[in-house]
């Protein structure tokens, strides 16, 4: 397959690109797409919800009331998951989300979702671009030039530009990352993936080795 190379000001720079048939070609792997995506939404969770239990609570070593002639329940402490101020019964405790799947199942869910964006055409290859200084207009221009102005973007790098990720974090629906270390779930969660021209070669490189 072969893209056209675009340049900052949405038209096209007469050069194109070939993408590898063996990671954008591939038929995808669904269900390995979806396991991806749940073990780095696993991962992000912190699992520090907790609430008291009985044991936990403070105070509740005196009898509230007598047992006899009130009218109510019998109580021995004011701290029964029962009474108002008591502990949890079956709340949450910490514990640990964290989940992974084998580097070879990790590595072909990526290859699907690329594929997957392929065969929808939804990447597109750009000249490679920085900026001198952060310019969030600037960025923004370019979106604009290429009519992606409104569209969940992910933009990949093939090596780390302060200037750019500053230009485009405060822009809704853009993300902007390095296209070695892009996730699974990275380019599930993008409409359009917007790739650097020597970034499609980090990109193609990284799944060579």
């Amino acid at each position: 397959m072969e893209l056209n190379v675009y340049k900052k000001d949405g038209t096209k720079s007469g050069e194109t690109v070939k993408l590898s048939e063996d990671i954008f070609g591939i038929e995808p792997n669904h269900h390995l797409i979806y396991r991806a995506v749940r073990v780095y939404l696993d991962n992000q969770r912190q699992g520090t919800s907790k609430v008291k239990t009985r044991r936990e609570v403070r105070g509740g070593g005196k009898k509230p009331f007598k047992q006899k002639h009130t009218g109510m329940a019998r109580q021995g402490t004011s701290r029964s998951p029962v009474m108002v101020g008591g502990g949890s019964i079956f709340g949450p405790e910490p514990r640990d989300y964290t989940n992974q799947l084998p580097a070879g199942m990790r590595r072909l869910a990526r290859k699907s979702a690329l594929s997957l964006k392929a065969k929808e055409g939804l990447i597109r290859v750009i000249e490679d671009f920085s900026t001198a200084v952060p310019k969030t207009k600037e960025m923004m221009g370019v979106l604009k030039a290429l009519e992606l102005g409104s569209t969940k973007t992910l933009l990949l790098l093939a090596r780390p530009d302060a200037n750019v990720v500053k230009s485009g974090r405060n822009i809704p629906g853009l993300h902007v990352a390095q296209a070695d270390k892009a996730s699974t779930y990275d380019f599930v969660n993008t409409q359009v993936l917007l790739i650097q021209k020597s970034a499609l070669e980090v990109l193609q490189n990284t799944f060579k080795n």
